[in-house]
């Protein structure tokens, strides 16, 4: 045997071609592999944005439809006679209570914010609905009331009222209105004068129908055992976040706060009564209602999308929620 073409042949490498064939699939599996990569990335992006469609959807439907529920609530009872002596209500639409709720078509101007593209802004064609009521959560109990005074005592020195804020309160005949102008968290005494705060008190009396033309207007005393609460006026649409995109608002008589990103329309219907409780057949929307006081449901319409371009179009994935919410504070 001739040992140094034995050695030779040993040692001879990979040609040229089969390197380039080794090459070759090596770079067909590395793309395989990209490729599981990309795809696998992609589906998790876009479970992710439909997962967090679906938590902010969730929320903000939540959030919303507890408010209107309770449209018009009045810790005593439905439907009570208010008095409201607050200065020129009418004025500010935190403090028109009277309706309970109130909608606003798209092309309609809502009180509580202009139609722009700024940041918190209200999105053109997009509904709106503000909603008035009692803040159960904030109620104390009255343990006496002196209408000459101007005073009531409650059952608590943790009552969380504040000089300027404006109250809800009842009684099993009737609720009023008023702007506190004297409380403090180390005494139990709420003082409702007509004072110097703004928009002040037109009286301080309480009575139902309300009298603004004297000081004393229409004294009602309010009995131990009725509801005081702050009284909570929210205006709700959707604006543009200052990201890109658009979220629902939620509006009170000091700021605008973002409640859920990626709410990109709202559209409601209303369903109201007539003078005798006989349901309207259709729901119909805001301009078409005249009496507010008369609207018992309202079929509201959710537009989502995610916050990423991840649909198969290259678009992001919308959704929309339709419910229909009755108030449970009216009744057919």
């Amino acid at each position: 045997m001739n040992n140094k073409s034995f050695t030779s042949s040993r040692q001879s490498g990979f040609t040229l071609i089969e390197l380039m064939i080794a090459v070759m699939l090596g770079l067909l599996i590395v793309a395989g592999v990209i490729g599981v990569f990309l795809s696998n990335k992609q589906v998790y992006r876009q479970n992710e944005n439909v997962a967090r469609l679906q938590e902010s959807a969730r929320y903000a439907k939540e959030i919303i439809y507890r408010d209107i529920r309770e449209a018009g609530g009045i810790a005593c009872g439905s439907n009570l006679p208010t008095a409201n002596v607050v200065n020129n209500p009418t004025a500010n639409w935190w403090s028109d209570w009277g309706e309970g709720i109130r909608g606003y078509e798209g092309t309609e101007t809502l009180p509580a914010k202009a139609t722009g593209t700024g940041t918190d802004e209200r999105v053109a064609g997009t509904d709106a609905v503000i909603v008035w009521r009692g803040d159960a959560a904030s109620g104390v109990t009255i343990v006496s009331h002196d209408p000459p005074a101007a005073q009531f005592k409650v059952n608590t020195t943790a009552h969380g009222f504040t000089d300027g804020a404006v109250l809800l309160v009842c009684d099993l005949n009737q609720a009023a209105i008023f702007q506190v102008t004297n409380a403090s968290d180390t005494n139990v005494t709420i003082v409702h004068n007509t004072g110097t705060e703004v928009p002040g008190n037109c009286s301080k009396g309480l009575g139902f129908p309300t009298d603004c033309s004297s000081v004393n207007g229409n004294p009602y005393t309010f009995a131990g055992g009725g509801i005081m609460s702050q009284l909570a006026s929210s205006a709700w649409y959707i604006g543009y976040n200052g990201r890109g995109g658009k979220s629902l608002y939620k509006a009170n008589s000091i700021t605008s706060d973002e409640v859920a990103e990626g709410i990109t329309d709202l559209q409601m219907k209303y369903l109201v009564v007539d003078s005798s409780g006989n349901l309207a057949s259709s729901y119909v929307d805001a301009t078409s209602v005249t009496d507010w006081t008369l609207v018992v449901a309202t079929r509201l319409v959710l537009t989502v999308e995610t916050l990423e371009n991840v649909g198969s179009d290259g678009l992001p994935i919308t959704r929309t929620w339709n419910s229909v919410i009755t108030l449970r504070n009216r009744r057919p």
